[in-house]
């Protein structure tokens, strides 16, 4: 299998080759708004204040062409599977993923009727901290949240905040 790296190089190889083989003349010009634009045309109104740009030659040198070869192998070789001069040979390469969202502890209770309001308030409090991470973009919520947190209901209206 070719490496991603070895690809883009010979693509981009071919598309600088293609580019130097269709060279056209390449005009700059300002509009009306102050933009400029860059083309191979120019409209009718721009005309006479388009200058016309003298490209470079951007054929690689051969030092140039031996470096680009020279990195594609050190890249294959790498992709390919050989040890780095940094990693212990015969050491497992350990792959670390982070844990995407702290997973909090589950509420100790749940609220009946009989618990005070300032309880239940608290419990509500810390559930809906809970489920927080778990939400998505459209407000529903992720299944996994369910394994995690306890669901409390909203607290009746003698126990609700005010808000003024």
């Amino acid at each position: 299998m070719i490496h991603p790296r070895v690809l883009a190089l010979v693509a981009a190889t071919a598309v600088l080759t293609a580019t130097l083989a269709h060279a056209a003349k390449v005009y700059r010009w300002v509009d009306e708004a102050g933009r400029v634009h860059y083309s191979e045309f120019v409209p009718e109104p721009y005309r006479g204040a388009a200058r016309q740009l003298e490209l470079q030659n951007t054929t690689p040198t051969p030092e140039q062409v031996q470096n680009a070869q020279e990195r594609a192998e050190r890249d294959k070789a790498q992709a390919a599977g050989s040890p780095d001069e940094d990693e212990p040979r015969g050491t497992p390469m350990e792959i670390r993923v982070p844990n995407p969202r702290p997973v909090v502890k589950r509420p100790a209770m749940t609220p009946t009727e009989d618990t005070n309001c300032e309880t239940w308030q608290r419990l509500f409090d810390e559930s809906a901290d809970c489920f927080g991470p778990f939400r998505n973009v459209r407000g529903g919520v992720k299944p996994e949240a369910f394994e995690v947190c306890n669901e409390v209901r909203e607290p009746p209206p003698r126990c609700r905040r005010r808000t003024r």
